[in-house]
């Protein structure tokens, strides 16, 4: 089939889908969970060819990081469609419900959006994530890995087609695209308007780009994670520190690692020193402005001297950007400035001022005294998530299954007109 024959037969699948009784959906998750573990090794295998091939495609450790199953992560790939199976049905929700001035009934109802696209790079759970929460909120999704991960998806939609078969439900419920040579090739995909409702890109930079000006679908992106740390002169030293590094080291290459830490100029000179010695522990490279330079070489402690424009950068590795910040607004202006509207956190004890940065911050995710780190699906309790949306429509964060979810109006009458 062609990529229009395809996309026909997933909006047909829709119609299926979106009347599929909670249960069904319920049981499908779980068949699809148990065999993500009865076909641990053959993931592994298609894992260990993707691996190979990647190899010669100069991937960043990052990239090579996110695309590498282990049996841990599969069990919890299968783990997150429990979850998300235990949830309760997201579909068919009274929102709310009226009668207006004629004596209509009018309900609010929740309802699948239907054809979802998804395209990203790198993560094989993606494959599995996004798929057990389309399903589980009565959508198809059309996926598009990376050409790096082709064979782990390959694998994994293998597994879930052999799941819809014993359900006696369409293989387009959950389709997974051929591996495409070079960006151009998904102009058609994001063309196909009468097909696809919406469009999820998740990945660098260029693709989110390629995908929002090439897109005649409505897109929800998870952009870039430019996360910020604002130390406050308030906060408490030693958990501050172990905050920090949490959200850098624990684990870099994701999207919610802080890649800038702000530091209040009140105590700049006691502070920075410490955390820095605390980072360099954990293979931190620290860059800096002028002041946190100078403070860091008194001290002995590497650190390079960077221009305000590397303040946009995500580096998804471990590389720290360090800012001296004159004032509480000076902090809020440059996290405005420079941030991505992903995840951004306050370590104070100064109550007015933690929510009145609460309150000013416009991220998808705005934090006190804790890591950046919990913006995630799982932390949310949502079992996984098709993307951490920075935009500012329908979804923002972590996006879950009600997020996957729009709704229409039930309007009953009893002969009314006007």
């Amino acid at each position: 089939m062609n990529l229009s024959q395809t996309l026909h037969k997933a909006k047909v699948a829709t119609n299926i889908l979106a009347q599929l009784p909670h249960q069904q959906r319920q049981e499908f998750l779980r068949d699809c969970a148990l065999g993500l573990e009865t076909n641990i090794q053959n993931l592994l295998q298609a894992n260990a060819k993707d691996l190979k091939n990647a190899q010669t495609m100069n991937l960043s450790n990052a990239m090579m990081e996110r695309l590498s199953l282990d049996e841990k992560k599969i069990k919890s790939m299968a783990q997150s469609l429990r979850k998300i199976a235990d949830f309760q049905d997201p579909l068919h929700r009274i929102l709310s419900g009226f009668s207006n001035s004629k004596g209509l009934d009018i309900q609010k109802v929740s309802t699948p959006l239907g054809v979802i696209a998804i395209i990203y790079e790198s993560r094989p759970n993606v494959t599995s994530d996004t798929a057990g929460l389309c399903f589980k909120s009565g959508n198809v999704c059309i996926l598009k890995g990376g050409k790096e991960a082709q064979n782990s998806n390959e694998k994994i939609t293998e597994i879930f087609h052999k799941i819809l078969n014993q359900h006696h439900l369409p293989l387009e419920s959950i389709i997974l695209l051929p591996s495409m040579q070079n960006r151009e090739d998904l102009k058609a995909l994001l063309c196909a308007k009468d097909f696809v409702d919406l469009v999820i890109p998740r990945g660098g930079e260029g693709l989110i780009n390629f995908v929002s000006e090439h897109s005649k679908i409505p897109v929800i992106k998870h952009d870039k994670g430019v996360c910020h740390i604002y130390a406050h002169h308030s906060c408490k030293i030693e958990e501050s520190i172990a905050i920090i590094l949490n959200a850098k080291t624990s684990r870099p290459s994701t999207c919610n690692a802080c890649e800038t830490l702000l530091i209040d100029k009140e105590f700049a000179k006691d502070f920075l020193p410490k955390v820095a010695l605390a980072l360099k522990s954990k293979g931190t490279f620290l860059k800096g402005c002028e002041e946190s330079y100078t403070i860091l070489k008194d001290k002995n402690i590497e650190c390079e001297l960077i221009p305000p424009e590397a303040y946009h950068i995500e580096y998804n590795d471990n590389i720290l950007n360090l800012k001296v910040i004159p004032s509480f607004q000076e902090a809020l202006l440059h996290i405005q400035t420079y941030g991505s509207g992903h995840s951004d956190a306050i370590l104070c004890e100064d109550y007015t001022l933690a929510e009145e940065f609460l309150n000013q911050i416009d991220s998808a995710c705005v934090y006190v005294n804790a890591s950046t780190r919990f913006s995630d699906g799982e932390e949310f309790g949502y079992g996984a998530e098709v993307g951490i949306s920075t935009a500012r429509i329908h979804a923002r964060g972590p996006m879950g299954v009600e997020s996957l979810t729009t709704y229409k109006y039930k309007i009953r009458g009893s002969g009314q007109v006007r």
